[in-house]
């Protein structure tokens, strides 16, 4: 078959003169930088079109649902978050009720804005001694759908940012059993289809739509991710639709180029090209297993909290019962190694492999932990260690109004301090994960109030308050 970036390799290299948009007209010289300007084109003959594909790009999108193994498969060149709102609108109707886990991203909450709906939220346990989110277990999901008759999807992040997967098979028996469909937010593990290193993807598990970022996990540009549709439980009529309207009508021939590409050299060499990736990281892993302080995240959180699997591939680093923060060990590795990690939190770093790691950045990652791990002024004593509380990264907060009747009531901006008690008006996340902290609708807490203080005071990452200081927030007006 002809594959997309191929043609586009191709064409490049043609001299067809183009009066059609981009206005750089496939010249390079038009601006200042190092930019792929000879293969950046529009819906032109031969090149299919995204949102009505006949052609080329349709056979893409085949391909990727082959390799899979879903009936159909989406691209998204509006990442996941595209996806994500596509999905959730083609199982709930408008203002309908949908049951989500409240650690989803926030791209599930702002469909629940756009659409109107009624979230019911369930909760993750929580692996109090990680200070992580766990899984979410069958039997919290049937507890739920049995006191809510009129939900109309489910929505679940698995695994989560850090790399937690829950029971999928379980919960899609749960959800088959009310006749409604199962959402999967599955974008850290486009690559689980490759190795049986790696938990199972949901795609083979039972969930009904499956959304996955290539680009997180696999060799894909940013902003690449796909939608499978995995039954007849969901109409592919509606995704088209929302897929449609979600998306950009001048979708980046790069950006779906790269997606095809990386489809066909997962198709072609995946097999071998994680083979020699997880013999790698397997060694990775027994060499930072052996460290006293910094302690690595291993598959012995299984059976915990709910966690059903674990993705081997998320380095997680905790600096509990040490010197460092999280914030800190993130620094010390950036300035001091010159590595840069995925993500900070509270207590743990975040390092993410993939199948395009080299091994020589491996070893400089094992290198640079086992140098910060001999380090003595790593040490406390016993008894400072009670500085470091057991805080669970996810408060149970009260809903008293829902997200859109919230962002769209009249609006009064109040000092962070004075607004405990209050009903919040906007969205509060730490960043990365952009999961929110805060949901708007949902009332303020003095604990919420602490949290944000002690995050801003690590040099944490607080984002969604329309006042950057972070010092007000906006509360629903009396």
């Amino acid at each position: 078959m002809d594959r997309l970036y191929k043609e586009l390799e191709k064409y490049s290299q043609k001299d067809d003169y183009p009066f059609h948009m981009p206005g750089h007209k496939r010249n390079s010289y038009s601006v200042d930088g190092k930019f792929p300007f000879d293969r950046d084109i529009t819906e032109i003959e031969g090149f299919d079109n995204l949102h009505h594909p006949e052609g080329i790009i349709k056979d893409a999108q085949k391909a990727a649902a082959d390799l899979y193994g879903s009936l159909e498969c989406f691209f998204s060149i509006n990442g996941s978050t595209a996806a994500l709102l596509a999905a959730i609108s083609s199982c709930v109707k408008k203002g309908g009720q949908i049951l989500m886990a409240r650690n989803c991203h926030k791209a599930v909450y702002h469909a629940v804005y756009l659409r109107e709906l009624k979230p019911v939220y369930i909760y993750p346990h929580i692996e109090h001694e990680l200070g992580i989110n766990g899984g979410i277990t069958p039997s919290r999901i049937k507890r739920v759908l049995e006191a809510n008759s009129g939900i109309e999807a489910i929505i679940i992040t698995s695994p989560t940012y850090d790399g937690v997967v829950s029971d999928i098979a379980g919960i899609a028996r749960i959800a088959k059993e009310y006749n409604i469909p199962l959402i999967v937010d599955e974008a850290h593990g486009a690559h689980f289809r490759f190795s049986d290193y790696f938990p199972v993807s949901a795609v083979e598990l039972g969930a009904d739509i499956v959304v996955q970022s290539l680009h997180k996990t696999l060799p894909s540009m940013t902003q690449t991710a796909v939608l499978h549709r995995c039954s007849d439980r969901v109409s592919g009529d509606a995704i088209r639709r929302f897929m449609g309207i979600y998306q950009s009508s001048s979708p980046s021939y790069i950006l779906m180029a790269s997606m095809d590409a990386c489809i066909d050299k997962m198709a072609r060499d995946g097999e071998s090209m994680f083979l020699d990736f997880t013999d790698n990281l397997k060694k990775v892993r027994e060499r930072l297993e052996k460290c006293r302080n910094i302690r690595l995240g291993t598959a012995d959180m299984i059976g915990n909290a709910g966690i059903f699997d674990f993705d081997r591939s998320k380095l997680l680093f905790f600096t509990k019962g040490t010197s460092l923060t999280g914030r800190k060990l993130h620094e010390i590795l950036r300035r001091e190694f010159h590595l840069q990690m995925e993500m900070e939190s509270e207590h743990y770093v975040i390092a993410i492999t993939s199948v395009g790691d080299t091994e020589e950045g491996l070893h400089r990652l094992c290198d640079a932990i086992e140098e910060i791990d001999r380090r003595q002024s790593l040490k406390i004593k016993e008894e400072e260690n009670d500085i470091f509380q057991e805080i669970s990264p996810y408060m149970q907060m009260k809903q008293m109004m829902g997200i859109a009747e919230a962002m769209e009531s009249p609006l009064k901006r109040c000092p962070l301090e004075e607004s405990i008690g209050k009903i919040s008006a906007e969205f509060v996340y730490l960043y990365p994960p952009g999961i929110p902290i805060l949901v708007p609708g949902e009332q303020i807490t003095g604990q919420f109030v602490r949290n944000v203080r002690r995050y801003m005071e690590q040099g944490l990452d607080v984002q969604g308050l329309s006042d950057y200081s972070n010092k007000t927030i906006c509360i629903v007006g009396e």
